[in-house]
């Protein structure tokens, strides 16, 4: 069992072409701070499985919770607590916040912005399913463009593939935003989730926002601190 008597565990969840070594600033200051931290492993494989694997994680951790998720990672913890009493707060950083019945692959293209679906290859696999990446190419220009090169270089080449059913999975049920308080981060040059999706989805959950102007979509490697300060400020204002 994981947990603390005096703070939350935070729980951070990664997107898509990544993992969650892009967490390492956040987690070291995190730490610092006296939280308890787990990165929960995100399979990629679909919104309801991949919930369903960070729900089982959450069941072994004892007290409450701060869920936090990047990218996709927000859309399947927006599923993963939906009636949950243990996770106090949802932070989304940079992240899909999902309705009932959306999928992130409409969602990325609601506005004009997004590099996305340009930027994708693809990877046949035997079963018929396919992954995709990012091409590396053009992983630091449209994915981590404020991230030093030689670093977007080492998440390209570490970045986990999502499978491209994941994308067009409309998520299921009720969404946790609808019961429990969100909070998100929104990065200001975003060219996977375009700001101006970003902002609607924050809107439309009533979630406290805070923006990183000229943010890539990696803005918590770019601006842990404000990551972190996001994340505590969801800890603080939750705590019962």
């Amino acid at each position: 069992m994981v947990g603390g008597e005096d703070k939350p565990t935070i729980v951070l969840v990664h997107g898509a072409f990544a993992d969650s070594s892009g967490f390492d600033a956040v987690v070291r200051r995190l730490l610092a701070d006296g939280y308890p931290v787990v990165a929960a492993p995100n399979p990629l494989r679909g919104v309801a499985s991949d919930a369903a694997t960070v729900r089982a994680l959450l069941g072994s951790i004892e007290g409450p919770v701060v869920l936090v998720g990047h990218s996709y990672g927000g859309a399947v913890i927006s599923t993963a607590a939906a009636g949950s009493d243990q996770v106090r707060a949802l932070v989304y950083l940079a992240a899909f916040v999902p309705d009932t019945g959306e999928a992130v692959g409409e969602l990325v293209t609601r506005f004009p912005g997004s590099t996305v679906n340009e930027s994708l290859k693809a990877v046949p696999l035997t079963d018929g399913q396919v992954d995709l990446y990012i091409d590396p190419a053009v992983y630091h220009s449209r994915f981590a463009a404020d991230v030093p090169a030689e670093d977007a270089a080492v998440y390209a080449i570490a970045q986990r593939p999502a499978a491209a059913a994941a994308f067009g999975e409309p998520a299921a049920g009720p969404q946790a935003w609808s019961t429990i308080p969100a909070f998100t981060l929104i990065s200001g040059a975003d060219l996977i989730i375009p700001p101006e999706t970003q902002e609607f989805m924050a809107k439309r959950a009533g979630a406290t926002v805070r923006v990183v102007d000229g943010a890539s979509h990696l803005v918590f490697v770019s601006h842990p601190e404000t990551a972190v300060a996001l994340i505590e400020q969801a800890a603080h204002e939750t705590a019962r």
